[in-house]
This record gives C-alpha cells, sequence and structure tokens, in this order.
C-alpha cells in the first residue's frame, strides 16, 4: 500500500488535488457497495445536510445525497478494514508529512440518479478540525455519460474527476472549493476527512 499512498501523497504536494487509483482492493469495494447497498434498501441512510452540529441545515437545492456514518461500534468486518486501511494512511501521512492527524469521520454517501451538491467548502466557518478531505469511490464501470464528476475549482481550472470504483481523491478541507456535478445513475462514495 506504500506506493499507494506515495502516488496519493505526491500528487497532492505538486497540484494540491491528491488521486490515486486502486485505493481499495476490488474485494474490500465491493463488500462495501454490499453494505451501502444493504443500508440503503433497509432505510438506514438518511438526507445529507450542510453544515455541523450547530449551524446543521437541509437543504435539496444545494445538496441532495443521502449517507449513513461508519463507527468501528457498529462491529462490521468490512467497515472495520476500511478503517483499518485509513489507519495505516494517517500513519504513513503522519510519519512523512508531519501533518499532526489525529482523528477521522467517514460516512457512506449515495447519489441517487439526478442528485448533487453545489460548490462548497468542506472546512466549517465555527471549527477548523477538518484539515484534509477524502473521497474514495465506489461504482464499478463508471463513464463519461454517467455524469456525477467531482468539479474542483483551482487556480482559475475547474478540474473534473470522473467517481471510478477504487479512485481516492485528497485535498485541503480549507481551501478546494468543489461540487458534485448532476449525476445520472446512482452514484457510491466513502467520503470523510481527517482531523486535527
Amino acid at each position: 500500500m506504500q506506493e499507494i499512498f506515495d502516488v496519493l501523497i505526491n500528487s497532492f504536494i505538486e497540484t494540491k488535488i491528491g488521486i490515486t487509483s486502486n485505493f481499495l482492493s476490488k474485494q474490500l469495494s465491493a463488500d462495501l457497495v454490499n453494505n451501502l447497498n444493504t443500508l440503503y434498501d433497509n432505510k438506514h441512510m438518511q438526507a445529507a445536510g450542510t453544515g455541523n452540529d450547530s449551524i446543521a441545515v437541509q437543504n435539496k437545492l444545494v445538496r441532495n445525497d443521502v449517507i449513513y456514518w461508519l463507527d468501528r461500534k457498529h462491529e462490521d468486518q468490512y467497515e472495520n478494514a476500511f478503517f483499518d486501511l485509513m489507519d495505516s494512511f494517517v500513519e504513513y501521512l503522519n510519519s512523512s508529512c508531519y501533518t499532526g492527524i489525529t482523528g477521522y469521520e467517514f460516512h457512506y454517501a449515495l447519489y441517487e440518479t439526478g442528485s448533487f451538491y453545489k460548490k462548497h467548502l468542506d472546512q466549517f466557518r465555527n471549527n477548523e478540525s477538518r484539515q484534509y478531505s477524502m473521497i474514495i469511490y465506489l461504482n464499478e464501470n463508471w463513464i463519461e455519460g454517467d455524469g456525477g464528476q467531482l468539479s474542483i475549482s483551482h487556480d482559475g481550472t475547474d478540474y473534473k474527476i470522473d467517481p471510478t470504483g477504487g479512485k481516492s481523491v485528497f485535498f485541503k478541507s480549507s481551501e478546494l472549493e468543489h461540487e458534485v456535478l448532476v449525476t445520472n445513475k446512482p452514484r457510491m462514495s466513502i467520503t470523510g476527512w481527517l482531523k486535527r
């Protein structure tokens, strides 16, 4: 995994947008997709909002995905395998880049057909604990016409990143505005933040 971690970190250092393929193995990705689909079918996923606990708002004109927070307390072997991977990445990131990350939070995100998330920053105005944003995609056989790209504004350029399965994207939560463009079929990811 160190080679994949290096690709993610080095591309971030070069462009402020870290991207790597195969962050998740195909098997773990498939297991997480099964988890997400089961949660969705059983109506355990909730409409996502914007803001944090003190100023949370639900506005479907801004964001209309559904989410479910991952937690080791669920004692789910696939969630825990994902957390083990994140522990390894955070340890490597801290030791190689001295980032001082002390925690993280992640949720499943499902964008149903026609869903989107308008342009925003991930760091809250009243809480600066989110240092890095990280998205890991779970979509197999995604093609350009499926939409749902992550669009990141940086240095006057809009980068459009296809949400293909296993790919991970990594950037500073306080710096880069981004949005999820309208998706033409269900779009799945694990999205979260490395915190300090």
